[in-house]
């Protein structure tokens, strides 16, 4: 077993260093267009070092589902819930075209922080209002996507969780085409992607939207910015054997037409997934306001649910007080009836598929906080987060233990360091 983690270590930091040399190679030959000037190369980063308290000692609070442990059952002062560390190095080739390369390490499904590529993709402009994007890139699902990683860049602790871990995606794979346009004081960016998502989470399982598109628009007037996005893509699930058998029992003959019936209402292998996203800011400097709202559907047992937040803050010279209010609600039932219970065997089935709907997070949150920019590139925040957990959920906690009711309420609270280098 030693050696085999050792060659899977080896084999990672290998294909991020082949990453790395391809990027630079394919770059500066394409740059080869007579132009002494070029590639031009840059290189900046971003980090945070973070610590967070979780009241609730049964569970573990994290920030999505990928993360393998945090705050509460696993540690009571956690450093993993928000810590994380990011490099980029970006290359000018040409006057039209850029190629970006993004290693982020942070907490990882296994509880490693192996350095992983957020982004790495070339971006080619055929005119200033037209440009086309090749490769890993940003999910364009939400308001603050573009820099929800880099803690400096957000007022928050932490993106709100309910809404920001309903699709715990942040990358994709493939074409994106960008029109950027004008219109008086107008500024509208409209983006179209093609490609493949995928997201790793603990105990090994893998789900990726295979065949996706999405369309995201971006509208802006002076301080003003609405954006909407919509993305589907159809759902391949790897290493979930536990849900996979359970499916299978539901197909056992004995229980036909009921059982079948079920196994294919919730399972999740070539159904489509979908996220629509609605999002808005105000921010004319002293204070800002935003807000969002998405839904999420997975036409399967792992439910369709909807959040949204509301958030705003003044900035009083280098210190900028906020407050959030955050709600997730599952729009799908959260438990069936199941199979007839005089059945052989039902009600131990039947008590499994309801352990997997339950998990839909129902609960809402108030959270307050304090931005402190206590040096050039350096912000210092501490935050409260108090959530009201809906009856029969278990909200977003993780790691939950036998001993975890329902219902309920805890707290957290955060401090973070963000900087930029």
């Amino acid at each position: 077993m030693i050696v085999s983690m050792d060659k899977l270590k080896f084999r990672h930091a290998a294909s991020v260093l082949l990453c790395l040399l391809a990027f630079i190679l394919c770059g500066s030959a394409i740059a080869q267009n007579g132009l002494n000037e070029f590639p031009v190369f840059s290189f900046d980063g971003y980090g945070t070092a973070g610590l967070a308290h979780s009241s609730e000692s049964r569970a573990d609070f994290m920030l999505d589902d990928t993360q393998n442990e945090g705050a509460g059952y696993s540690q009571t002062w956690s450093p993993h819930v928000d810590s994380r560390i990011g490099a980029q190095l970006a290359a000018q080739f040409s006057p039209r075209l850029r190629g970006v390369l993004q290693l982020v390490s942070e907490q990882q499904y296994d509880g490693t922080y192996r350095p992983q590529v957020e982004w790495a993709y070339f971006k080619h402009e055929f005119t200033p209002d037209f440009s086309v994007r090749i490769g890993r890139g940003v999910f364009p699902g939400f308001l603050v996507s573009d820099y929800r990683k880099v803690g400096y860049a957000i007022p928050w602790v932490r993106a709100p969780t309910e809404l920001y871990g309903l699709a715990p995606i942040s990358t994709t794979d493939g074409v994106e085409l960008n029109y950027n346009k004008q219109f008086g004081e107008y500024r509208n960016l409209l983006s179209i992607n093609v490609g493949e998502s995928a997201v790793k989470l603990p105990e090994g399982i893998k789900l990726t939207g295979e065949k996706g598109w999405g369309v995201s628009d971006t509208l802006e007037l002076g301080d003003a910015t609405l954006r909407a996005s919509y993305f589907r893509a159809k759902q391949k699930i790897e290493g979930a054997e536990s849900y996979e058998a359970l499916l299978d029992m539901f197909r056992n003959p004995a229980f036909d037409p009921e059982g079948q019936a079920l196994a294919d209402k919730y399972a999740a292998a070539g159904k489509a997934l979908s996220v629509l996203t609605l999002g808005a800011s105000y921010d004319p400097g002293k204070w800002f306001a935003m807000g969002e709202w998405g839904l999420v559907d997975f036409r399967s047992a792992f439910g369709k649910k909807s959040a949204w937040y509301l958030s705003s803050g003044y900035r009083w010279g280098k210190f900028t007080p906020y407050l959030i209010f955050s709600k997730a609600t599952p729009k799908s039932n959260t438990s069936d009836p199941g199979l007839e219970p005089t059945l052989p065997g039902a009600t131990t089935l039947n008590a499994a598929l309801n352990q997997l709907l339950i998990a839909s997070p129902k609960q809402k949150t108030i959270s307050v906080g304090l931005r402190w920019d206590a040096a050039r590139n350096m912000a210092i925040k501490a935050q409260y987060d108090y959530t009201d957990i809906g009856a029969g959920s278990y909200g977003t906690l993780n790691n939950r233990q036998a001993t975890l009711e329902t219902g309920g309420h805890f707290s957290v609270f955060s401090v973070v360091v963000d900087f930029l280098f």
